[in-house]
């Protein structure tokens, strides 16, 4: 196993593997797969960032030949979200065995990505952030290492948050100049038309607003502060939270309820206060921009008394897209999805299924042939050389 850094490195990363497999023997590592974690890919701003990496499929040879993909996961995920169900039902593995470079991101925060040349995670500037840096700086660092590695464009597939982290550095020429095509899996730039009974409550009682002004910069669902946040919404009466993944989401089809103590095991991952005071200012004020500082605030860091906007028409209109999104899913409405297409330059492809929900593009039973299909379809012919394929 060649991890780049030299020998030190890659005995490092090996112990480390063994160790992992060791602990969750099911999940990023069955037997089959060869699986590389890359320590220490540092952002401009000191973030030192962990990358997972899949270089073929259980039939192939670790060449490094197959067109880069490169999945960026959603908000309170990580790297492991692509991986959650079985080998034949999870993305990761399926792109793997159709021939495709795998490189997976962990942004900042996350259980995977924990360390800052400066910070720890006990230091309030370390939680100083909002999806605005992960797509200004996580995924620039992220995207420029797989690029320097393989020396060839990169196909990115983002999923929720991933979306947004996209849709705002394909505005940077820095960033769209390594990407050759983009899938994106419930596409969100906006949430003017978010219905999720928790997130509203949350919003309406300023749940964001509070936190910071209580001290609390981390956001940590498994912490003894995030369970009493979720029962605080839970217990007013206003939300229904027997099914706590529907409230927050909305309804989901095919997702496998009777895995939930799986699943449970890699997830949620960390956030920042910050970053959900960023999104929910998103669907207070209808935005898709930079966090908002306030009058002052804007003006030292802008320049400008408002946050400058995340201009989508400045994407390029040569940068080919897809995005598949679904009737139930309660935060990437249809609406606000539509509202995302029509100010892009280009015309992406589409894929609507009236009957999925949020989670259900990345873990339903069914998504292999329901999305998978289509979204590798995309891939294919945006790729560079010839793929196999086991479909």
């Amino acid at each position: 196993m060649a991890v780049p850094g030299g020998g030190a490195a890659a005995a490092l990363a090996l112990t480390l593997l063994l160790l992992l497999c060791s602990l969750r023997p099911k999940l990023m590592c069955p037997y089959v797969y060869l699986y590389q974690l890359i320590l220490k890919v540092e952002t401009n701003d000191g973030f030192l960032l962990s990358l997972q990496h899949i270089p073929h499929g259980k039939n192939g040879i670790a060449d490094n030949t197959g067109p880069p993909v490169f999945l960026q996961h959603g908000l309170f995920q990580g790297g492991d979200t692509w991986f959650i169900n079985s080998a034949e039902q999870s993305l990761g593995y399926i792109l793997a065995d159709n021939g495709f470079d795998v490189w997976i991101g962990n942004v900042r925060g996350t259980r995977w990505s924990k360390g800052h040349s400066t910070f720890t995670v006990h230091d309030k500037l370390f939680w100083d952030w909002s999806w605005q840096e992960l797509a200004e700086y996580d995924l620039l660092a992220m995207l420029s290492y797989v690029y320097t590695v393989r020396q060839s464009k990169i196909l990115y597939v983002g999923h929720s948050q991933g979306t947004i982290m996209g849709l705002a550095a394909f505005t940077l020429p820095e960033i769209t100049k390594m990407i050759s095509a983009a899938a994106l899996l419930c596409p969100i730039s906006y949430l003017d038309h978010v219905s999720a009974s928790f997130v509203l409550r949350a919003v309406g009682m300023h749940l964001d607003q509070m936190l910071l002004t209580m001290g609390f910069h981390q956001l940590n669902f498994r912490s003894d502060m995030g369970v009493q946040i979720v029962d605080s919404i839970c217990d007013d009466g206003h939300v229904d939270c027997n099914d706590l993944l529907s409230s927050i989401t909305g309804e989901n089809c095919c997702f496998n309820g009777s895995r939930i103590d799986h699943y449970l095991e890699y997830e949620p991952h960390p956030s920042s206060t910050k970053n959900l005071h960023h999104l929910f200012q998103m669907i207070r004020k209808g935005t898709f921009a930079r966090y908002d500082y306030g009058l002052w605030g804007n003006l030292r860091h802008y320049g400008q008394l408002l946050p400058p906007p995340f201009d989508l028409s400045s994407i390029p209109e040569s940068l080919p897209m897809w995005m598949g999104y679904g009737g139930l899913d309660a935060l990437a409405d249809v609406t606000d999805v539509a509202r995302t297409v029509k100010e892009l330059r280009s015309t992406p492809e589409l894929l609507y299924i009236s009957g999925y929900g949020h989670i259900d593009f990345v873990m339903s039973v069914k998504a292999k042939d329901d999305v998978y299909v289509d979204l590798m379809r995309f891939l294919r012919l945006r790729a560079n050389g010839s793929l196999h394929s086991s479909y």
